[in-house]
């Protein structure tokens, strides 16, 4: 039976593939109770009208140009299949069943969602799922059973996961962290410049927690100091993912300590999951050994073999080859590359295979949120109810993730800018005014359950926390004050004319 050593990382593999299961999971099944308001046939964006135009433009090209299953069956039935489908499969990742080939079908199959999902799957969490879930195809073991699993005649047994396949994860996980940290400092911002972003950051985030609450009171000396520890974390501990295995834990430690931190005062869906996912790929089986379940260690190390099937051991050094050339080329893509890579990048994009990061580029100074009112005779206006973004001053910032509800999240963006810009919101009122089920769905309360309201609008508002003493006072965690009009009153005759 092999041992736990400072080279190996069966143990390692054995946690990112079941947190990578979970984070797929959390994003088929998140997406499977909302998609037919989002993107069905009386969702806001509909599916099937986007690939109706990109039929049009693409012509013979829109498969290619455009990969995704929906170009087979585009009903809403269809949508919810595959979300649900891929959900189960993740689970089966979970479980250690059918591994590699689930994880494959997960990749297809969020690959499809993300397709067609237009505005409502532009996050960088689900390039981060695709990218990584991908590279996960050639880690995982394509037996029918993993260990600790032992079903009768079927006996678990795996070859020892691929260190090619390891450091282009680790290479990911470098990149996601670094571009964090640099595009901070590339874009100017004063307030990271200044150390001050964190004094904004808990109340301007899209959906802060009731621990965002308590940490915006903390003192300016501890915020200031939070700020430089993220750019430590984010600029200098990246590097250490390249060095020995102390140094290397290091790393993985500071890394998801921050990772922690932000999903304590933020809801970003999957987000964390399947970061600190990839810092578990830092850490050897002869630390991991001392922290798990001595069963666990045994029928794991027992089930594993000292080699790869040749075939299997050739395709994963060229396809992880050709993938870590390309990351390498697209990171740097200032740089002059050869024509052939330049070539080879291009078709490749569509698939997500390697993205660029960065989140919070430029710190959000004030939030404005917007309330959607609707009306029958433009005197009396009732608002539209969101399960959990900010509304009524009273209801605490709520606790979501790993759920991410993306008209929630949507709405947030729509209000850094005009409406004009946004160009599915006026989708979304128009949807309101014809009072479509999948969309109201969305909402935590219709104003309007009978028939829809004749007319409707959106008004903007500005939002702070509340400090201790009017909390105390009030019990409000949220102060608003009224900031002007965001989109005019509508009605379906005006749509029509």
């Amino acid at each position: 039976m092999p041992n736990p050593t400072y080279s190996s990382y069966n143990l390692s593999c054995w946690i990112f593939l079941r947190l990578l299961g979970l984070a797929y999971a959390a994003a088929f099944f998140s997406m499977f109770v909302q998609i037919v308001g989002l993107i069905g046939d009386q969702g806001i964006l509909p599916a099937s009208r986007f690939l109706e135009l990109a039929r049009a433009q693409l012509g013979a090209d829109c498969f290619s140009g455009i990969p995704t299953l929906f170009w087979l069956n585009c009903s809403d039935g269809f949508l919810q299949f595959l979300c649900l489908a891929g959900g189960t499969l993740a689970l089966l990742v979970v479980l250690g069943l059918f591994t590699g080939p689930a994880l494959l079908l997960c990749w297809l199959f969020y690959l499809s969602l993300i397709n067609v999902g237009q505005d409502f799957l532009s996050f960088q969490w689900d390039i981060l799922l695709l990218e990584a879930g991908f590279l996960a195809i050639f880690l995982a073991p394509w037996q029918i059973i993993s260990p600790p699993w032992q079903l009768g005649r079927f006996k678990a047994s795996i070859p020892e996961p691929s260190m090619i396949v390891i450091w282009l994860l680790r290479w990911l996980l470098f990149r996601l962290i670094f571009e964090s940290g640099l595009v901070k400092l590339a874009s100017g911002d004063p307030t990271w410049a200044s150390l001050t972003a964190l004094n904004y950051h808990y109340f301007t985030q899209p959906l802060p927690t009731p621990m965002a609450w308590y940490a915006q009171q903390l003192p300016e000396w501890f915020q200031k100091f939070s700020v430089g520890s993220v750019f430590f974390i984010e600029l200098l501990v990246p590097f250490l993912i390249f060095t020995p295995r102390l140094i290397r834990h290091f790393a993985a430690a500071a890394l998801i300590f921050l990772q922690l931190l932000i999903a304590i005062t933020g809801n970003y869906a999957f987000f964390n999951l399947l970061t600190i996912a990839l810092c578990f790929l830092l850490v050897d089986d002869q630390l991991l050994s001392r922290l798990l379940p001595g069963f666990l260690v045994a029928r794991i190390c027992a089930a594993c073999q000292p080699r790869w099937p040749t075939i299997r051991r050739a395709t994963s050094i060229v396809v992880a080859s050709l993938i870590g050339l390309l990351s390498i080329s697209h990171f740097f893509h200032r740089v002059p590359m050869p024509t052939f890579i330049q070539g080879l990048l291009e078709p490749t994009e569509r698939y997500y295979l390697f993205n660029s990061y960065g989140l919070f580029a430029v710190m959000t100074t004030s939030r404005l949120e917007i309330e959607v009112e609707g009306s029958n005779d433009q005197k009396e206006w009732h608002a539209y109810e969101f399960k959990y973004k900010p509304g009524d001053l009273n209801d605490a910032p709520c606790i979501v993730a790993p759920h991410q509800p993306r008209l929630d999240w949507q709405m947030w963006f729509a209000a850094l800018s005009d409406w004009r810009s946004t160009p599915w919101f006026p989708n979304f009122m128009t949807r309101l005014l014809q009072g479509s089920p999948p969309v109201l769905v969305l909402l935590k309360s219709n104003p309007f359950p009978m028939t829809p309201p004749k007319y409707i609008r959106a008004q903007l508002y500005s939002y702070t926390f509340t400090d201790p003493s009017e909390k105390a006072k009030t019990g409000n965690w949220w102060h608003r004050q009224y900031a002007g009009e965001y989109f005019p009153t509508i009605s379906l005759n005006d749509l029509r004319q």
